[in-house]
C-alpha cells in the first residue's frame, strides 16, 4: 500500500466531520507504507485533506499529488476557497490536470483516475448520491481498500 487518495462531500457542516480523526488516520497510514497522496481539490473534504497532508509533510517525506478535473476548476469558487486551492497547488508535489477545461464528466474522469491510480481510498461519505458516493462504489467495484471516516 503506497499510494492514497481522497473523496468526500463539498459541505461538511452537520455531517459530523473530525479533522483530528483524519490526521490521524493519515498519519497511520504514513506509518504503515503510504508515501503518496492524491487529492482531488474539490472545495470541502479534498482541501481538508490536502491540508492534513501538507501538516504531515513537515514530519514525514509523503508527496501530495493535486489531481485536477480541469485547468479551470477554481474559477467558481469564492475568493476565500481560491486562496486556500491555490495555496495548497503552490505546495503540491505535482499537478495532474485530466482536462484543459471544464466539460461534462471531467469530475468523473477526474475520481477514476484517482481510484485506478491509488491502493487505498479515503472517504467522506454521508449521502448516497453524488460523486462521492460514485467515486466510493467505483473503488468498491475495482476492490480497493476503504477507509470511512
Amino acid at each position: 500500500m503506497k499510494i492514497c487518495a481522497f473523496t468526500g462531500h463539498r459541505n461538511l457542516f452537520g455531517y459530523g466531520f473530525d479533522r483530528c480523526l483524519l490526521d490521524r488516520v493519515n498519519e497511520h497510514l504514513i506509518k504503515n507504507g503510504v508515501d503518496t497522496f492524491l487529492c482531488g481539490m474539490a472545495v470541502g473534504f479534498d482541501t481538508e485533506c490536502a491540508q492534513s497532508v501538507l501538516a504531515l509533510k513537515e514530519k514525514y517525506d509523503v508527496k501530495i499529488v493535486a489531481c485536477l478535473p480541469c485547468a479551470n476548476q477554481s474559477d467558481t469558487f469564492s475568493q476565500k476557497n481560491k486562496f486556500i486551492y491555490n495555496s495548497i497547488i503552490e505546495k503540491c508535489d505535482e499537478v495532474i490536470t485530466l482536462a484543459p477545461v471544464y466539460r461534462r464528466g471531467c469530475m468523473h474522469e477526474r475520481d477514476r483516475y484517482m481510484v485506478e491510480n491509488s491502493d487505498v481510498l479515503v472517504c467522506f461519505l454521508r449521502k448516497n448520491f453524488g460523486g462521492t458516493f460514485y467515486t466510493v462504489g467505483y473503488a468498491k467495484k475495482l476492490g480497493k481498500k476503504i477507509i470511512e471516516l
